[in-house]
């Protein structure tokens, strides 16, 4: 314990913020309204974010001039020097937002955990904005003691609170759990909201922050934590229960005029005890013990082509060459196999069904896609003939296995430019498929299982699985869901197609496959 606390205290954000605080404690008489916010400043923040983040150097200089800057302001009252303060504290937390950034982009919608660190460090940004605003005495649409403690807020509650929460998901996590990281996520800007507009949504946000955060209370004192370290965590979650409770009686008071809590009734427990109870606790529970993550950089190989392209003047005459490579063939229907091995022998017919709340923005797309020649579904249900030719793709340009692009139209207007090819890891092989679009392309990542003599592809399988979007060198995780089923049926096929978004299911297309006739 000595050593992890000695190993924090030794890093260069962490002991100049101590420094810059014990200054203010020995040559200046701050309140302590302004303490709470000055202490995530120059210990809190930067004591977590070293133990998440590699810094460059140039980044430490940028955060660290941020803390100099915040411990200037309590001994000047030029304005000038004011400007260059609050500006450099706010360079400081953009800083650290685009680590945030810069770490759900290489992830995206995937992992939790992650996504809650990811939000928390964003977050901080708003808190420099507030800050600002304070210091500026930017019209905010409320009383200057509203912005610093709506700055506060955002350390605190958003930045602190949600990488807590992420950290934790790191050792465990269910589907509860999952619901309440969304509640918290949302939470820091639910609240704001409901203040700014409407005092039934800040009573309502509240109530579920309210929820959730007892409910994690509930699984921190449940689940099994590292023994010394369990302390600082269950102290941490029991303070945030109490306090919360003050939040719930301010916003009803805000709501029925019946003035229960006021802000000095904030500033005088909930504001000192998520300081000391909340804020210290934490930093000492990650500074002795920061889980590892559990996620893994994505390894499969992604397509290089993007944009409009031009394939090979070489047929290929299905979009593998041996379904074998997938599945044991003997578990599906010979036509099946015939039909991803000889695909141009096939002949295609769809009905594209939009789901009703997605019509307004798939018809919105349609102007889009039709320049693009990508994506483009037509926006009617009408059955429809879909024409296809599979050519030859250069792997050197490509960077996978063996590529080919099937090359779907409707009237000869292009519809879909898809380029397969396959990938394995330890466990399966995928159908890994790339979706050229400017400057980027989308990858599916399917697998494939039998079952009852049909085919099944989706994305939501194990491993690589899923849908991807690659811009330059990230890639990045889409809340997309594909899935597939192919059947025989009477000696011809047909196939289903949805979609979802965010688990909504937005796109459902019918497909009826049979062999051409030979004249």
């Amino acid at each position: 314990m000595l050593v992890s606390l000695r190993r924090v205290l030794s890093r260069p954000l962490t002991s100049i913020g101590l420094t810059c605080m014990a200054a203010l404690l020995l040559f200046s008489e701050p309140t302590s309204m302004y303490y709470y916010l000055t202490l995530a400043q120059l210990i809190f923040v930067p004591v977590i974010l070293e133990q998440l983040v590699l810094l460059k150097n140039w980044q430490k200089l940028i955060i660290v001039i941020g803390q100099f800057a915040v411990t200037m302001l309590y001994f000047t009252q030029q304005d000038f020097l004011i400007l260059l303060c609050v500006l450099a504290y706010l360079l400081s937390t953009l800083v650290i937002a685009s680590h945030g950034v810069n770490r759900f982009l290489r992830r995206g919608f995937t992992n939790t955990a992650e996504i809650m660190i990811d939000i928390g460090l964003i977050y901080i940004v708003m808190g420099g904005l507030w800050f600002l605003a304070f210091h500026l005495q930017l019209n905010t649409g409320f009383s200057p003691i509203i912005t610093w403690l709506t700055a506060i807020h955002f350390h605190y509650s958003a930045f602190l609170l949600c990488i807590t929460v992420g950290l934790i998901g790191r050792l465990y996590m269910t589907r509860y759990y999952k619901f309440c990281c969304a509640v918290i996520a949302a939470g820091p800007m639910l609240v704001a909201v409901g203040i700014t507009f409407s005092r039934i949504v800040e009573i309502i946000s509240v109530s579920l922050y309210v929820l959730a955060i007892f409910s994690i209370n509930f699984y921190v004192m449940k689940w099994r934590l590292p023994r010394v370290q369990s302390l600082f965590i269950r102290l941490a979650f029991i303070t945030l229960c109490f306090t919360i409770i003050w939040s719930f009686l301010y916003a009803y008071s805000n709501l029925t005029g019946m003035i229960i809590v006021d802000i000095p009734d904030m500033l005088d427990f909930h504001g000192l005890l998520n300081c000391l109870g909340f804020g210290i606790a934490v930093v000492i529970a990650w500074s002795l013990y920061t889980p590892p993550t559990k996620h893994n950089d994505y390894s499969f190989p992604v397509s290089k082509i993007r944009g409009n392209f031009s394939p090979t003047n070489k047929p290929a005459h299905g979009l593998v060459d041996e379904m074998s490579s997938y599945i044991n063939k003997e578990d599906i229907p010979v036509l099946i196999a015939d039909f991803y091995e000889r695909t141009t022998q096939f002949e295609l017919k769809a009905s594209v069904q939009w789901e009703p709340w997605f019509k307004p923005f798939a018809f919105v797309y349609q102007f889009i896609s039709r320049k693009m020649g990508q994506l483009n579904l037509p926006f009617s249900s009408k059955t429809i003939m879909m024409d296809g030719e599979i050519w030859q793709v250069e792997p050197q340009n490509d960077g996978r296995d063996k590529p080919r692009v099937w090359q779907r139209s409707i009237n000869g207007e292009p519809v879909f430019n898809a380029i397969y090819s396959q990938h394995n890891d330890a466990t399966n092989t995928y159908m890994n498929i790339a979706l050229p679009l400017p400057f980027s392309s989308m990858h599916g990542i399917l697998q494939l299982s039998a079952k009852d003599r049909a085919l099944y592809l989706t994305s939501d399988g194990q491993g690589d699985a899923g849908t991807y979007l690659a811009i330059g060198s990230y890639v990045f995780k889409l809340p997309l869901h594909e899935y597939f089923v192919i059947k025989e049926q009477k000696g011809m096929l047909t196939a289903t197609h949805e979609m979802k978004l965010f688990g909504m299911k937005f796109l459902h297309i019918d497909y009826n496959i049979q062999q051409k006739t030979i004249s």
